[in-house]
């Protein structure tokens, strides 16, 4: 007989904080995040400072699993145009997913506005993290200018991320071949 361990209230409130925020957005109050992960006010306050931190936290924990999905690995023997390009294949599976609200990290940077608060950091963080993917993969790939091509590609991504995620506009043959002229454009191998 196997028993299943229950998830302590950190991990629950971590979870409760990743699934709320991402679905309604970080207004959600600390009541009903308590209340999600069946976890006292009382108890979050032992474990986090404030719901600021609570949102930081839950956002750092997941970027590896995010990071994981979205980008190939590392020399996985693809050529830098086919690994920049599995970046957006990805986010064209993930925007088919009924439940695909957007980019988290680029959703809390903007519900925010304020780059100090400590949760917009670690999105800053992530997203200033794909962009250096792009540039470095950009530059491998003999882009005549990198940095422009990165800041493109995450224009893309950031634009393609959010018009799926309010359900404005579907990836499929609309994101790749965007990308294939971006790529083509600053001749990217």
């Amino acid at each position: 007989m196997t028993t299943q361990v229950k998830p302590s209230s950190r991990e629950r409130l971590l979870e409760a904080a990743a699934t709320l925020t991402y679905r309604e957005g970080v207004g959600i109050g600390i009541e009903a995040l308590c209340k999600a992960a069946g976890v006292s006010k009382r108890s979050m306050y032992q474990l986090f400072e404030s719901k600021d931190e609570l949102l930081a936290t839950s956002l750092k924990e997941r970027s590896a699993a995010y990071t994981a999905t979205l980008l190939p690995a590392a020399d996985d023997g693809r050529s830098p145009r086919e690994r920049i390009l599995h970046v957006f294949e990805q986010v064209e599976l993930q925007a088919g997913e009924p439940d695909f609200h957007g980019c988290r990290y680029l959703a809390v940077q903007i519900e925010l506005k304020n780059q100090g608060h400590p949760a917009s950091q670690v999105a800053h963080g992530i997203k200033a993290n794909l962009t250096a993917f792009f540039r470095s993969e950009a530059e491998q790939g003999g882009a005549s200018d990198p940095d422009l091509l990165a800041r493109q590609l995450i224009l893309v991504f950031d634009g393609a991320s959010a018009r799926a995620g309010i359900h404005a506009d579907t990836l499929t043959g609309l994101i790749i071949p965007t990308v294939v002229i971006l790529l083509d454009a600053a001749d990217v191998r």
